[in-house]
């Protein structure tokens, strides 16, 4: 056990905020603009919000049993068979999750890059390249979002930096919106996309200090859920709210009509989509590893390798399921608010009866290595 206690918080961070980052950069305005039009921005931070309570939630219990995951510590709150249901639900969201992700990578490259190839081909390739990059620990796990994490920040941020020279504020006033009718079911579909911050569940048995797993995990939503906002911003800024309804993925229009200084490079949507691939990378990456490690804590079992492979054939044929992209993020949207029971509703409950049961790690489980 002292061998798996070697994340540090500055991982930990960076892996909140790579798994957090991902596919979802692409269509956010558009999620955002539907809900409260000029308002987007104040849409996705109440979104972020939302998703603060479940992260704060699942940080407490693992804070509360830091040798143990979700999984292991449910059956001590709620006992064995009430536990499995919960686990099961979570380790199908996750891998539901995980296959719509890949689809939705799928749809973007066959759309945008790679035309004349199947949508079949795109899909399985970064489903393979998960599941053999789940089959390492969780130490590697974490290296490889350290990795990735200024691959990801640096040139998101720039390209919204020189987006803004183009934005109009009127475009942005008022702050809160014309129209709110579907404000509460835009707010619920954004705060789906921090889902994956479930991770830190699966990270906290093997953090060196799991007592800093709340600061850490804020860090990472901090900067993932600025980002999102400011990409949010420049990209009503630049098209306007009723334009921005009309694309179906403003941020990849918005990095088009971005450019270098001195016309370097004219357009900018290419090296934002090798970008985003790192990040759905990240994201498909964390998503599948929680789902095979949480099944194999499920079962008992000391390595969780055996079922990087098994899963697989099932989330493929998921990702298959949508009939195109509009029934793809149908989907994704209905998906993601039902997670929302999964991510925040559960861990509430556990948090809940841990407290009235009086309920804690064993004292050798909160004595952290180092």
């Amino acid at each position: 056990m002292k061998q798996a206690r070697s994340i540090t918080t500055v991982q930990v961070a960076a892996i909140m905020t790579s798994t957090i980052i991902g596919v979802g950069v692409l269509p956010i305005p558009l999620f955002a603009v539907r809900g409260a039009d000029s308002g987007a921005p104040l849409v996705t931070l109440l979104g972020a919000s939302v998703a603060f309570v479940g992260l704060f939630l699942i940080a407490r219990l693992g804070m509360r049993f830091p040798g143990q995951s979700i999984v292991q510590y449910g059956e001590v709150v709620i006992g064995k068979w009430l536990s499995w249901i919960g686990s099961i639900g979570i380790i199908g969201f996750f891998a539901i999750l995980t296959s719509l992700t890949a689809r939705e990578f799928g749809e973007v490259v066959i759309t945008s890059v790679l035309t004349e190839t199947p949508l079949e081909v795109t899909v399985i390739v970064m489903l393979m390249l998960a599941a053999i990059s789940t089959r390492n620990d969780i130490t590697t796990f974490a290296y490889i979002h350290l990795f990735y994490f200024p691959l990801l920040i640096g040139p998101a941020l720039l390209i919204v930096a020189l987006s803004l020279k183009n934005a109009d504020m009127v475009n942005l006033q008022p702050i809160w919106g014309n129209s709110h009718k579907d404000m509460l079911a835009s707010v619920l579909t954004i705060a789906s996309l921090f889902q994956g911050g479930f991770i830190i569940t699966s990270v906290i048995p093997a953090m060196r200090e799991p007592r800093k797993a709340m600061m850490a995990s804020m860090i990472g939503l901090v900067i993932a859920g600025g980002l999102y906002v400011t990409i949010v911003g420049a990209t009503v800024g630049v098209f306007g709210s009723e334009e921005t309804k009309n694309l179906l993925w403003p941020t990849l229009e918005l990095a088009k009509a971005t450019s270098l200084p001195a016309n370097v490079l004219e357009r900018l949507d290419a090296a934002f989509l090798a970008v985003w691939v790192t990040a759905v990378f990240t994201t498909l990456f964390s998503s599948y590893y929680l789902a095979v490690k949480e099944l194999s804590k499920l079962f008992r079992l000391q390595d969780h390798k055996m079922f990087s492979f098994f899963l697989l054939p099932g989330v493929f044929s998921m990702a298959m399921v949508p009939y195109n992209i509009l029934h793809m993020y149908e989907i994704i949207q209905n998906v993601g608010r039902i997670g929302l029971f999964v991510t925040i509703a559960y861990p509430g409950l556990l948090l809940v009866v841990a407290i009235l049961r009086k309920k804690r790690g064993e004292p050798s489980e909160e004595r952290s290595a180092g």
